[in-house]
């Protein structure tokens, strides 16, 4: 049995740890915030209301359910899940509207509606986007990403060309509609994804798949109970958490890391994963002869969005808020160009509102409404007060004329999180909310190493690295680190042996 520190518990460190206690070793996982969960932490407010803090999307529910079921367990063992509908609605120019179902059917004739024969083109659409979900979510997604020699077998090289890995999703979802208020549709996930559409790879039209037509669902208590579910697996398996306990270096003896020092000890490890912010671990916690990262390549790559949230609890019900509703009313090339080439506060923002009160009666006090408003902003851009409330009252100002009621003035509970957060509670590069961008040259091999290139047994997870961001990603990302550490594990004891 050997000893194993974590970095860090969002769903990439709790993966890794429950795939690593399941197998009899001894894991520690190393959390500088008060409870687990990393993004996905809840907080409670002292009148009932009860946030999460980011994830709110539940898709690919399959993943989810695979990774229970590697534990003996079922999904239905830790918490309800309850599908969406309406899944979600869009709101367009000129107080258009666009009400997703769940029903694949209705949302075809929906699309007909707007577009003569885009019904048809859906259908094929989906039909190819089918396949890249299924071959991508269970080959390529749990590869390790550390040689271009992953892809020599040939219907690996195969699925690479058909997944389209190297061509643009913008002009895949345009072969296949005109209709601006359909790309829009199509292209909304990849906003959040981490690039603009024309530089994501088509692979990515799994996500609409994964959305519009596996459905989108919730848990219901919110992401925390997902959170604590895998929390709960990994004590009963062994697992020890260390909260309020920020790791402060990794100590290395030759081409190992043999201790780490947190609360104010060093303690001997056989094995660690820094499921932590890949850049903050390289440059505060190791000796920078170890980095595998320069500044400068950190600073050429693409960053996935940071976010502007506001968390609001509301003294009454808002009669025609969705559970997801998706303010589109501005141009989303335009709002993608301030994120991603030219850096600044958005001029016309895009923006997001979750109100989970309307599915989940435990989030809010009776009679109430729990509000989640989120516009994606470019990461490392000056964060403020003033800016955040310039931008919160353009955002209510928009909600209020689609609800058509004044929701502002019953406000009992306000609280912004953004930029300055993000670096304070997580260490995050710049800010950013969702990790490294999925660009056409960010893919695969070509992101950061899951492995540390001069520690042997040393490697990282979460979504600055393989497969990638999400919550999906997350998990799978814990689980192809911990299968990495257990390989060296293993090769260690037959060296020992020899």
């Amino acid at each position: 049995m050997s000893k194993i520190a974590i970095i860090g518990s969002g769903f990439s460190g709790l993966s890794a740890a429950a795939y690593l206690s399941v197998e009899g070793h001894e894991v520690h996982v190393f959390e500088k915030n008060a409870t687990a969960g990393g993004r996905a932490r809840q907080f409670r407010t002292e009148d009932g209301y009860v946030f999460d803090m980011g994830p709110s999307w539940y898709w690919m529910p399959g993943v989810f359910e695979r990774f229970f079921k590697d534990f003996g367990y079922s999904v239905s063992d830790g918490y309800a899940l309850k599908l969406l509908d309406p899944s979600f609605e869009v709101v367009f120019d000129k107080g258009e509207k666009m009400s997703i179902p769940s029903d694949y059917l209705q949302l075809k004739d929906i699309f007909e509606s707007i577009e003569k024969g885009s019904s048809d083109q859906l259908d094929k659409f989906m039909k190819e986007a089918k396949l890249k979900y299924e071959a991508g979510m269970e080959d390529l997604v749990y590869m390790p990403g550390l040689s271009l020699s992953e892809f020599a077998d040939l219907k690996i090289i195969k699925d690479a060309f058909r997944l389209q890995i190297f061509s643009s999703f913008s002009k895949h979802v345009r072969k296949y509609f005109s209709n601006p208020k359909l790309i829009s549709l199509m292209e909304f996930p990849v906003l959040f994804l981490g690039a603009m559409p024309q530089d994501t790879p088509a692979l990515y039209s799994l996500m609409n798949y994964a959305g519009l037509k596996l459905g989108t669902w919730y848990p219901m208590g919110g992401f925390g109970k997902v959170i604590d579910f895998m929390q709960l697996i990994c004590e009963k398996q062994g697992t020890t958490f260390h909260f309020n306990a920020p790791v402060e270096k990794l100590l290395v003896e030759g081409n190992l890391v043999e201790s780490i020092l947190a609360e104010g000890k060093e303690t001997n490890f056989d094995g660690v994963i820094a499921s932590a912010d890949y850049h903050h671990v390289e440059n505060e916690l190791l000796p920078p002869e170890f980095k595998n990262y320069s500044e400068s390549y950190w600073q050429k790559k693409t960053f996935a969005p940071s976010c502007l949230i506001y968390y609001l609890g509301v003294s009454k019900k808002i009669n025609s808020l969705e559970h997801h509703t998706l303010f589109f009313e501005e141009d989303l090339f335009q709002h993608s160009v301030e994120i991603y080439k030219s850096p600044k506060w958005p001029s016309k923002p895009l923006f997001y509102v979750c109100c989970p009160s309307k599915t989940d009666d435990t989030v809010a006090p009776d009679g109430h409404e729990n509000l989640f408003l989120l516009m994606p902003v470019a990461p490392g851009l000056e964060d403020n007060d003033e800016t955040r409330e310039k931008y919160f009252e353009i955002m209510m100002k928009r909600l209020e004329k689609h609800a058509g009621e004044k929701i502002e003035s019953h406000l009992d509970y306000k609280k912004s999180y953004c930029i300055n957060d993000f670096i304070s509670d997580y260490h995050a590069y710049k800010g950013n909310a969702y990790g490294l961008a999925n660009t056409l040259m960010q893919t695969a091999f070509l992101k950061p190493k899951i492995r540390n290139k001069k520690i042997r047994n040393l490697f990282y997870a979460g979504q600055l690295t393989v497969p990638g961001p999400g919550v999906p990603p997350s998990l799978i990302s814990g689980k192809i680190a911990a299968g990495q550490l257990l390989k060296y594990l293993k090769n260690k004891e037959h060296e020992i042996l020899v």
